[in-house]
């Protein structure tokens, strides 16, 4: 099977599917000691690559390349690419889909704001006339092979978010992503226009939408959950309390736990296993 046809194997299957956001190598490589799936996250690779805030600054030859090494260290996870509006234009949205898909992405996320964009849950998103972003959503799809992908709408008025939801659910997309959703009951109205078709939602921690389990998200009839920023936003909170108490120790480093600490060891040991994956037969991918 190839990466695609697995992560649309996996979200029909019953349940919701969780995906992680990973930002770097290193998150990737503990978010794959815990989960299947990894979601290539525009914020988080935005604020590691750059230091710069998600609104439109990523090259897509840099997040091509991250992906590169992402399947080179991690040959059987499923990974769904933030792909942003396609970089602008809709033939570089197909190159990147071209590219993408014979690196071994699962999957990729195609969304209809317009420049400036925004985080999906900040304020002030702006999208591209409907016409206009399903005109680049079939070119992509014309172009993909079996890669998934995910069409996702920024649209914010109510009346616009369940026309949008409709009129994606509508074409060969795999699954509808309606980004930034305020409650349970507007999952619920999106999933009844959407029909059939797949469902995925994104919570991001202070975002705009309800925290949710997946056995809450499953009950809602939604197949598959990103999870943008967990790796991103538990390393700036770790860093930022391992700096306040060096510099309180005046420079001594604490002692590392016998147990459940992280030192030298304990990270070198993480990153063999990554090593040991690149030395060793990575595959062909299988369904789990």
């Amino acid at each position: 099977m190839t990466y695609g046809n697995i992560l649309r194997h996996r979200i029909a299957a019953p349940g919701t599917t969780p995906l992680i956001g990973v930002h770097d190598m290193y998150s990737a490589s503990l978010a794959a000691r815990h989960f299947d799936g990894m979601f290539v996250s525009g914020f988080g690779f935005a604020a590691s690559h750059y230091g710069l805030p998600d609104i439109g600054f990523i090259a897509w030859p840099d997040m091509v390349a991250f992906v590169g090494r992402l399947r080179a260290a991690f040959p059987r996870h499923d990974l769904l690419v933030d792909i942003d509006d396609g970089y602008v234009d809709t033939e570089v949205a197909c190159h990147v889909v071209e590219n993408l898909e014979r690196l071994g992405a699962s999957g990729v996320i195609l969304e209809d704001q317009k420049r400036p964009r925004r985080c999906g849950h900040a304020d002030g998103k702006q999208v591209l006339p409907l016409e206009e972003y399903l005109d680049k959503l079939e070119a992509v799809l014309a172009t993909r092979r079996d890669l998934v992908v995910v069409a996702r709408t920024d649209a914010t008025g109510e009346e616009d978010i369940l026309l949008r939801a409709k009129a994606l659910a509508a074409t060969a997309a795999d699954v509808v992503l309606v980004d930034g959703v305020r409650s349970v009951e507007w999952i619920r109205r999106i999933r009844d226009v959407v029909g059939d078709k797949p469902v995925l939602f994104n919570q991001i921690a202070g975002g705009k939408s309800p925290r949710l389990s997946l056995g809450e998200l499953t009950g809602l009839g939604v197949d598959a959950a990103i999870y943008s920023t967990p790796c991103l936003f538990a390393a700036h909170q770790a860093i930022d309390t391992a700096l306040i108490q060096l510099k309180a120790a005046d420079g001594r480093l604490a002692p590392v736990a016998d147990e459940g600490g992280v030192g030298v060891a304990v990270s070198t040991a993480l990153l063999e296993q990554n090593l040991a994956r690149l030395r060793g037969d990575g595959g062909a991918p299988t369904a789990r």
